[in-house]
């Protein structure tokens, strides 16, 4: 089974290529988030620790988020530190290590508010999260998803093509960096040192961006009678 590592190679290889081994390959790398494996707990764990130190759900988000969003951009600044020289081989686990982190995260948060992990409509919008609100509202609006990520955690059925739909979406941005199409970001994550700063606070922005999303988008079901 492919894990996080290697959906980073498989995502480079396909250039600007989006397939359906491609969108199951985001699949896998969501699963290892949510599920965890032999040195990276899951989303499940994660929420749990942060609500036993906090006792109160919301300040558990609260903590998991920064936790989160430290996490992002500590690993933004070391696969970037190194400029163009290693971007080659840093680029994917940068990508993966991202994505890893905001799934987890807002799995973590999905838990956190009541929601089953192992429904499959709450994973396909745990992925939608990940494209951002503004993003997410304009593929929304040309039609090309239907709703939101409540919608579709909520819908009456799993839609497996929209799940594949989702992934591709996801990833098709994720190739805009890899393919240069963010360029400013990209130019400055080439140069040493100041690279790791740009991984850093870019990373780290974003996964807030994603989890301020996944807050307003995943409502308490637990205060529900």
């Amino acid at each position: 089974m492919a894990n996080a590592k290697d959906f980073g190679k498989a995502l480079i290889a396909t250039g600007q290529k989006i397939t359906p081994t491609a969108g199951g390959a985001m699949r896998r790398v969501l699963d290892l988030a949510i599920d965890g494996a032999a040195g990276l707990p899951g989303a499940r764990s994660s929420a749990a620790g942060h609500l036993d130190k906090k006792n109160d759900r919301e300040e558990a988000i609260d903590s998991l988020v920064t936790q989160h969003v430290a996490l992002a951009g500590a690993q933004g600044f070391a696969t970037n530190i190194g400029g163009l020289i290693t971007m080659a081989a840093t680029v994917p686990a940068n990508l993966v290590g991202v994505t890893v982190i905001q799934c987890r995260m807002v799995a973590a948060i999905a838990h956190l508010r009541g929601y089953d992990l192992n429904d499959n409509r709450v994973r396909s919008a745990i992925l939608m999260c990940l494209l951002g609100e503004n993003h997410a509202t304009e593929l929304i609006r040309d039609q090309v998803l239907p709703s939101s990520p409540m919608a579709i955690a909520t819908a009456p059925a799993f839609d497996a093509k929209l799940d594949q739909e989702i992934s591709s979406q996801v990833i098709a941005q994720l190739l805009q960096i890899v393919g240069g199409k963010k360029i400013g970001l990209l130019l400055g994550r080439r140069i040493p040192v100041i690279g790791g700063g740009v991984g850093a606070v870019t990373d780290g922005w974003q996964t807030f961006s994603v989890a301020s999303y996944a807050r307003a988008e995943f409502i308490d079901r637990r205060h529900r009678s």
